[in-house]
């Protein structure tokens, strides 16, 4: 049985000048788990806030299931 696709994302935050937690950048999307917690580890000194995490799709559904957070430093917003 192949495993369902799966998304895999990490995504960091600043602090603006109003005190909201913004996306720093465009969530950067990863081939597998490693490479997610490498760079998530490498941003975690340098943002407010930093996040891996992963959903797999839900074949036969629109959309994907629950995130789960492979990686978390910091303030993050919610996943939703």
């Amino acid at each position: 049985m192949t495993q369902p696709p799966r998304l895999i994302v990490v995504m960091a935050f600043f602090r603006s000048d109003d005190g909201e937690l913004v996306p720093a950048f465009d969530a950067a999307e990863f081939d597998s788990e490693e490479q997610a917690l490498r760079t998530a580890r490498q941003l975690a000194g340098n943002y407010v806030g930093v996040i891996a995490w992963s959903r797999e799709a839900e074949p036969g559904m629109d959309g994907c299931g629950p995130p789960t957070v492979l990686f978390q430093s910091g303030e993050i917003p919610d996943v939703e």
